[in-house]
């Protein structure tokens, strides 16, 4: 498969190439690499359609100037081009890095993932927060939700940490079919895995449930999500900016969870909530 590569030049680059990607990952880009000036995404040539700019916010926005330069990449050189860029990333205990990468002894958690998707290795602000705090979850036979679990990371993490029972869902094929792949790469026990949205979680609980999707997915799934959390069971929540946690925290009061913690990274956000 050919893949399109986008090379887009953000100013100013801090908060906007955040928010491009956000909205990029919202409309069919598959990839991501932060540069000095911005980013590059991709996406695969027979999925572009040129009218999906016109449904992103930020290049309305007259705060952001936006350019972009955009070429083929061959299917023979998409590996090749992720191998320049994937970077092993370390949070905690925990690294994550690719096949091609060397292990490092020091690390209690070491994750395999096959660098097809960026958003979703570790390298996002929300991913490596939300590996951070799962550090923390007693997880030790503990049944676990990874909603809009993109690459798999934190399902195969909750699987190391011994989490019981582990379910891990996804919309998106490509990410479905490589969270599978990086589940056999990492041997990780007791993780299933399904294509699909929340209606997926009908008569499902789960001691603690990660869902890092975004603002807009989290607040319509809310009610969903608190059904499925057992009593006093934790729910982590990310893929969202701190101008958006008001929002959010109302929503989830309304939905019988109480705030127990927060954390926030170069205008991201993570909170986390316990049911009532």
């Amino acid at each position: 498969m050919n893949y399109l590569e986008f090379t887009f030049t953000v100013s100013p680059a801090i908060p906007g190439t955040d928010i491009l990607i956000s909205e990029l990952a919202d409309s069919g880009f598959e990839s991501f690499s932060e540069t000095q000036r911005g980013c590059k995404a991709w996406i695969a040539a027979s999925e572009y359609d040129a009218g999906l700019f016109e449904e992103l916010d930020i290049l309305k926005d007259p705060l952001f100037s936006i350019t972009y330069e955009v070429q083929m990449i061959p299917a023979k050189n998409w590996n090749e081009e992720w191998e320049k860029s994937f970077e092993p990333v370390r949070a905690g205990e925990c690294i994550i890095r690719a096949p091609f990468h060397e292990q490092e002894s020091e690390f209690k958690y070491d994750i395999i993932i096959l660098p097809q998707m960026s958003f979703g290795t570790g390298h996002h602000e929300t991913t490596s927060l939300m590996v951070e705090k799962l550090l923390t979850l007693p997880l030790e036979g503990k049944t676990v939700l990874d909603m809009g679990c993109g690459t798999g990371v934190l399902a195969i993490l909750a699987s190391k940490r011994g989490a019981a029972g582990i379910v891990a869902i996804d919309n998106n094929e490509n990410a479905f079919e490589n969270t599978i792949e990086n589940i056999a790469l990492n041997e990780a026990k007791g993780i299933l895995v399904h294509k699909g949205d929340a209606s997926l979680l009908q008569g499902k609980l789960f001691h603690v449930i990660f869902a890092n999707i975004n603002r807009n997915v989290l607040l319509a799934d809310m009610k969903t999500y608190s059904n499925a959390l057992l009593p006093g069971g934790n729910i982590l929540l990310s893929g969202f900016f701190e101008t958006d946690i008001p929002q959010l925290q109302a929503c989830c009061h309304e939905n019988n969870l109480t705030q127990t913690g927060a954390l926030t990274r170069n205008e991201w956000a993570l909170l986390e909530f316990i049911k009532n």
